[in-house]
């Protein structure tokens, strides 16, 4: 399912596992090439090289480090966005019923008239519990708090964070 943000974090863990190893190697390098007894401007020219390479080895490292942080910002937005699927799917569906109560009462009683607004709801058909197509639900009566710590979401067509929710 899109949206594990387990294994989005445990890719993060790997990911620093994996700088925390390359830094251990890079270590164990620089001790070995420190620690030759050869002399002379062959083993200074290697010894210099391995610094070299010991420091290209802790970049990386970083951008392990980073990548990983990266992927944990990423596993929070997406947990901040499903919360956000979950309350509009709560509202809606709490909409839907009251909708079908009343017109199950009206129908009941009266056999009259049912509210445009109640059939509207009455005929929603909801996406699939948890489907990011939640996001674009408009429907009258849909009354969402203001969401400001809402993460940028690129890759989702046509949601528009600030409107969201919002009946016309």
């Amino acid at each position: 399912m899109y949206g594990d943000t387990d294994a989005i974090r445990a890719l993060a863990r790997g990911l620093r596992r994996q700088g925390d190893d390359i830094r251990w190697e890079a270590d164990g390098l620089l001790a070995r090439a420190e620690g030759v007894l050869w002399q002379g401007v062959s083993a200074d020219a290697m010894r210099c090289l391995a610094r070299y390479r010991v420091a290209q080895l802790k970049r990386t490292a970083r951008l392990h480090d980073e990548a990983a942080a990266a992927l944990d910002d990423h596993a929070d937005a997406v947990d901040r966005v499903k919360r956000l699927i979950a309350l509009i799917e709560d509202q809606v569906m709490a909409l839907v019923a009251a909708a079908r109560e009343r017109i199950a009462g009206v129908l009941g009683a009266v056999g009259g008239l049912v509210d445009p607004v109640d059939d509207l709801l009455d005929r929603f058909v909801p996406p699939p519990p948890g489907h990011r197509d939640w996001l674009t639900v408009d429907l009258p009566g849909l009354d969402l708090p203001d969401l400001p710590d809402l993460p940028d979401l690129p890759g989702l067509p046509g949601v528009d964070v600030p409107i969201l929710g919002r009946a016309a």
